[in-house]
């Protein structure tokens, strides 16, 4: 991820990251989710297979002294993924390029939302070439952000639908 990237990123999800907890999926070195918890984050959970990402990761908790809220899972993703959902406010995604692992990742988290808390997202980074759109059952986009070969994709829950005054009974609208 560009610096550029990551600032946009943590500018727009910064009112809400203090205490949140936070997945990283594919951690590579851990910038994103250690940025998290510098910005205030409760809690990263790490998931990465590879073992020099998760040595790279544990050097860069021990240099940031950001450990004691962070969880290193050394593990397959789509695995982990089928494992006992735990609820996050943010999930973030950033798969090797180029294999469709994003959208297979997020039809996984679709299948089960309870990874997500009832308002958390799910952030997608991915080159824009990459970008189709993808069927999903629990999950919108609601949102869609390029900076130069860094695209994010922000998905939720779709947000209930407005109650029109006149659908609402007479005692609701206020009238005996």
């Amino acid at each position: 991820m560009t610096n550029r990237a990551k600032a946009a990123l943590f500018s727009i999800i910064e009112l809400n990251i203090k205490g949140a907890r936070f997945l990283d999926l594919f951690a590579g070195t851990g910038q994103v989710g250690i940025e998290a918890l510098s910005r205030g984050a409760a809690k990263t959970v790490f998931v990465e297979q590879g073992p020099a990402a998760l040595r790279a990761i544990e050097s860069n908790l021990t240099t940031t002294r950001l450990g004691a809220n962070a969880n290193l899972v050394r593990a397959d993703v789509f695995r982990y993924l089928e494992g006992t959902p735990q609820p996050f406010d943010y999930v973030f995604v950033a798969p090797p390029q180029y294999r469709g692992w994003w959208m297979r990742t997020l039809q996984h988290i679709d299948s089960r939302p309870a990874w997500l808390q009832e308002d958390g997202w799910v952030i997608v980074q991915i080159n824009p070439t990459e970008y189709e759109p993808v069927a999903l059952t629990n999950l919108v986009l609601f949102d869609q952000r390029s900076y130069g070969s860094v695209m994010l994709c922000f998905y939720g829950r779709p947000a209930e639908p407005a109650v029109e005054e006149t659908d609402k009974k007479p005692e609701e609208r206020g009238i005996p």
